[in-house]
């Protein structure tokens, strides 16, 4: 039997540590392009944060739900009451406004799904888009092509 030298196998050893981080960081990187996590909806308005919203994906298809009302005057219990689906009346925390968007093939944006503004309980037309590394999130509602784009904060 051959002995084989040490510095061969701490060669082989710093390979195997160095493959290992690299996979780890580019992992974690694709992690953070996705619209997957929590999110910060601002008034483009005030600029002021309005909601916290979680998103969670289950089988290639994302929804949203809102986790935190933030608003300085926010009513905790506030309902959808201009929601016209089976949300109508529905408590606006912990309530779905990202149903059904999926990740399209060609490129990093979501498509295919709709998304809910609470405060007129009109649905919309959803694209998700991650912007500067998944630190932002590009949120498109339109409808017929017509509509308008926020951008979210990622939640530290």
């Amino acid at each position: 039997m051959k002995k084989v030298p040490i510095a061969l196998i701490k060669s082989a050893q710093a390979a195997t540590i160095f493959v290992a981080i690299s996979m780890s960081l580019s992992m974690s990187a694709m992690a953070q392009t996705s619209p997957v996590g929590k999110w910060h909806s601002v008034d483009e308005k005030t600029k002021e944060i309005k909601s916290e919203i979680t998103i969670t994906e289950s089988g290639g298809v994302l929804s949203g739900k809102v986790s935190k009302l933030l608003r300085k005057d926010a009513k905790q219990d506030a309902v959808c009451d201009e929601c016209t689906d089976a949300r109508k009346d529905k408590p606006v925390l912990g309530l779905e406004i990202i149903r059904g968007a999926k990740k399209d093939a060609s490129e990093d944006v979501w498509t295919g799904g709709k998304i809910l503004d609470p405060e007129n309980g009109k649905e919309y037309t959803l694209k998700l888009t991650p912007l500067e590394g998944g630190k932002k999130l590009a949120v498109r509602g339109s409808v017929l092509g017509i509509g308008r784009t926020q951008t979210w904060e990622r939640v530290q």
